[in-house]
């Protein structure tokens, strides 16, 4: 406020001028109410005594600082509150910035009335007016930097009520919990959540090509972020992600997203060339509990550990690709690039250490035991 404590008025105008603040005052908040619409119905009650008081203290203030008895520290710290107001009453800057401008007029008309009967040099009522208007270009920069700091710091607390969210989905919180977390967000749950594991570099790009509801981490272990799309259309996901090294889990109901997440973890431990964990489904069933696998294994194929490790390798790959082209033996010859003879010659060697190998059960846990290429 240093420009309006360059105009030092007499006690006598100051007198003057006091005596109109009380019908200033009213003829500013009249002149907003008429003049600016948001404020119709926020200048009535409780909240119109609040800011009937605030007008006469502001106009009060800068006739202490007009005449040189106080610092601009006060109002100013009043108007950035007031900014900050404005953002809890759900109104915009635009329409306090409109207020601001109508009660500069109001102001100084009703101001200036009152100063020149009181003797106001000529010389010096055009400097008040223009400390007048400077005064509340003061008032509204401050009122605007309050709306603008309480605007980021609600975007900052959104943000984390959203981490927090994405945080307790992965979890496999309760439903109530993700219910009352959801709220606190203030985000709309969907239908399902399909996850997306990729770097953390690339998960804010990623993020910003989606929807934007889409909840995002990007701070987890290993470097990983993890994206909760919502009612993703899959193959316009996968499309968007082609230059994302990124893997995506199934979609699952929302307040189920934490298993979307887990097999999409699965996944890329299984393999870094994983990008779709729907096309890689049999492998991740076998995945699921590799103790249990590696005992089905050994128990499956512990007719091959009596053989060279050689032979167990050529008579493995053919029981695999024979029980993948169930017994067509020239098929299980092309794809071993074989000949069919040697096929033959093989399967006889296996029937001989599975002499159960036409029985159902016996197919069912070989086939299980050879579903995954290992070494």
């Amino acid at each position: 406020m240093r420009r309006v404590s360059e105009l030092a008025l007499d006690e006598t105008t100051v007198t003057a001028l006091r005596a109109a603040l009380k019908t200033t005052a009213e003829e500013v908040v009249q002149a907003i109410i008429d003049e600016v619409p948001p404020y119709a119905n926020a200048l009535s009650g409780h909240m119109g005594a609040t800011i009937r008081r605030a007008v006469r203290t502001a106009l009060g203030h800068y006739l202490d600082l007009a005449s040189g008895n106080a610092s601009g520290g006060d109002a100013g710290d009043a108007a950035y509150e007031l900014g900050r107001g404005e953002v809890r009453d759900g109104r915009s800057m635009d329409a306090l910035l409109s207020a601001y401008r109508v009660g500069a007029r109001v102001a100084w008309r009703c101001l200036a009335a009152g100063a020149v009967p009181a003797g106001l040099p000529a010389a010096e009522v055009a400097k008040f007016a223009e400390l007048t208007f400077a005064y509340i270009d003061e008032l509204s920069a401050a009122s605007a930097a309050g709306h603008a700091d309480e605007l980021a710091a609600r975007g900052r607390a959104h943000e984390r009520h959203l981490e927090q969210l994405a945080r307790d989905l992965l979890a496999g919180a309760s439903p109530d919990v993700l219910l009352a977390s959801a709220q606190r967000a203030g985000w709309q749950p969907p239908v399902s959540l399909t996850a997306v594991l990729l770097p953390a570099a690339q998960a804010r790009p990623a993020y910003r090509s989606l929807d934007a509801s889409t909840l995002i981490l990007d701070d987890l272990p290993d470097a990983t972020g993890v994206l909760l799309v919502p009612d993703a259309e899959r193959a316009h996901l996968l499309r968007q992600l082609t230059e994302r090294t990124a893997v995506i889990g199934p979609a699952r109901p929302w307040t189920r997203a934490s298993a979307s997440y887990q097999r999409a973890v699965r996944a890329r431990s299984l393999s870094s060339d994983i990008r779709d964990t729907e096309d890689h489904l049999p492998e991740l069933v076998l995945s699921a509990d590799a103790d249990a696998f590696a005992d089905l294994r050994a128990r499956a194929l512990a007719p091959l550990r009596t053989l060279p490790a050689a032979t167990a390798r050529r008579l493995e790959e053919t029981l695999r690709e024979w029980l993948l082209h169930q017994g067509r033996r020239d098929e299980v010859a092309a794809a071993l690039f074989v000949h069919p003879q040697t096929v033959r010659y093989r399967m006889a060697q296996l029937r001989e250490l599975f002499p159960d190998l036409a029985s159902p059960h016996r197919v069912l846990e070989l086939t299980l035991a050879l579903g995954l290429r290992t070494g």
